[in-house]
């Protein structure tokens, strides 16, 4: 695939791929030959730039709507926005390509300099007569189609090519003549031969289709037998053809191109007919332009630095593109107000790397245990002060939360105690902060306290043998886990005396734990040693 997204700007030239294309919104299309087409189909609904044959022939041959064709007359200046406002245009121009029919080169001006995109082209002087390029204008990039950028491959030009055809033709006045050609270029040379041999050129319907619109000689018919010279597909001019046809009649078969080919059959004849540039006419071209950097077109193809000598002193600075095309480079066609609607796409934050214990999600059970659903909770205190969350405590719509499973020892002081399936009661500040540091003289390390890390969502809660002091194994508890946002809101709402004590949000649950052991409601392990 021979395409460009050009770098800064949301121009796509023969690019067809919309994950290639990444921010690209204006597409282009130089001619219709495969290698530029590809990934083009009737699915296609973005507005698409071309010359007016181009329009025509690739709504016919792809079934592309016609409502996202954009038609551009040739040597006319076209202004196109480059944001969603039109606050940031750029100016597009279409010169001839010499290359098949429809075939185009485009002149971009714009806040990114000057670029000429000369796609698949076969350079005559001609071209620098253009009024886009006749006025001394600097181009600053120059996408160069590089087929032939190969000093060693020495090229005729067309006119020499077809004299050589002709030559060919005459030497054999008592055979048919097929000519194989791909699927689309050299209508021209079948023209010229028609003409010069007074005789029917026989196309397929689909190559009549093309002929007809560019406006030729009629010299060409879909009758088989109606002349002496037929086009082929290339494809089909091999050994067996040429037996086929031998058979039937004396044949040459021509294959007008600068590509190396086996020949498979002594009839068969390779004529260095191109429509792409010869390795001269590239240096010719670049040098009579003088750009100030040259790109290649062809991915893989030939090309050095050939023309290192023939580019412009001028120094290049990447284009600072303006805030509005960079939003408009980041809009999204799936909008549902249509193609035009600006998203602009922002990275999330990262992640911050895990360091020391690491607390998983735990796996939801489809049943709470028995012990569970039997269990009736405390009546809520009529004190204002004691009852923060009486909304999620005491509503009898609160659906019972999954609960996870500790293999490992846990503190001393939490060994063979019982758990709730309830929320923490509320407390005072008062009574928390005597019952804490009642508790902390005691010597006993928070049951909250996991060696200062703190997690306080669903979470597997693995305890570290050496987070407190060591007691001997107990059987496996169920450590109960609280929505994400009861804990926060928790913590959020206690009163700022509390804090002030000096206590930390990593031993909240160890003095809401002492607090109803205080209080004689039992603490939320006391349940699974039962």
């Amino acid at each position: 695939m021979n395409g460009t997204v050009i770098p800064h700007t949301p121009i796509a030239v023969d690019v067809w791929n919309l994950r290639r294309a990444g921010p690209a919104r204006l597409f282009f299309l130089t001619h219709l030959h495969a290698d530029h087409t590809e990934g083009l189909s009737s699915t296609w609904a973005r507005p698409l730039y071309c010359s007016p044959l181009t329009a025509r022939l690739l709504h016919r041959r792809l079934q592309v709507p016609t409502r996202w064709i954009r038609a551009l007359e040739l040597g006319e200046s076209h202004v196109l926005p480059l944001d969603e406002a039109g606050r940031e245009t750029m100016t597009v121009t279409l010169m001839d390509a010499n290359h098949c029919p429809g075939s185009v080169m485009f002149l971009f001006e714009g806040y990114f300099g000057t670029i000429l995109y000369t796609g698949d082209f076969r350079y005559t002087p001609s071209m620098l007569q253009e009024p886009a390029l006749r006025l001394g204008k600097q181009i600053h990039t120059l996408y160069l189609d590089n087929t032939n950028c190969d000093p060693t491959l020495v090229l005729p030009s067309r006119q020499e090519a077809t004299h050589q055809i002709i030559e060919l033709i005459r030497q054999h006045p008592q055979h048919d003549i097929k000519i194989g050609l791909y699927n689309l270029g050299k209508e021209s040379l079948l023209e010229q031969l028609g003409l010069e041999f007074q005789t029917w050129v026989v196309l397929s319907p689909q190559q009549l289709e093309v002929v007809q619109l560019m406006e030729l000689a009629d010299v060409f018919t879909v009758e088989e037998g109606a002349g002496r010279i037929h086009a082929v597909k290339r494809a089909e001019v091999c050994w067996g053809a040429m037996l086929r046809w031998n058979r039937i009649h004396p044949t040459i078969a021509i294959l007008p191109t600068s590509r190396r080919i086996c020949i498979s059959h002594p009839a068969i004849h390779v004529v260095p007919y191109s429509d792409h540039s010869s390795f001269s006419e590239l240096c010719d071209f670049v040098a009579a332009l003088k750009p100030c950097r040259v790109v290649p077109i062809v991915q893989g193809g030939p090309y050095q630095d050939y023309f290192q000598d023939c580019l412009s002193p001028q120094l290049l600075l990447e284009p600072q593109v303006p805030l509005s095309v960079q939003q408009y480079m980041g809009t999204s066609w799936n909008h549902p107000k249509g193609w035009g609607q600006a998203l602009l796409l922002e990275r999330g934050p990262k992640r911050p790397k895990t360091q020391g214990i690491v607390f998983e999600s735990p796996e939801r059970e489809s049943d709470p245990p028995q012990t569970l659903r039997n269990h009736k909770r405390p009546k809520r205190s009529l004190d204002p002060e004691l009852n923060l969350f009486p909304q999620c405590r005491d509503s009898q719509k609160q659906p019972s939360l999954p609960v996870t499973w500790a293999e490992e020892q846990l503190p001393g002081h939490l060994e063979n105690s019982e758990d709730e399936r309830d929320w923490p009661q509320p407390f005072s500040s008062d009574e928390a902060g005597q019952t804490v540091q009642a508790d902390w003289e005691g010597d006993r390390r928070p049951a909250g306290d996991l060696g200062g890390k703190r997690s306080w969502g669903p979470q597997r809660v693995c305890w570290r043998e050496d987070s407190g002091p060591q007691t001997s194994p107990s059987k496996a508890l169920r450590v109960p886990t609280a929505e994400p946002w009861i804990m926060a809101l928790e913590y959020l709402l206690t009163p700022l005396s509390f804090l002030q004590m000096g206590y930390s949000s990593r031993d909240f649950d160890y003095h809401v734990e002492n607090y109803l052991r205080s209080m004689g409601g039992g603490t939320h392990l006391e349940f699974f040693s039962k």
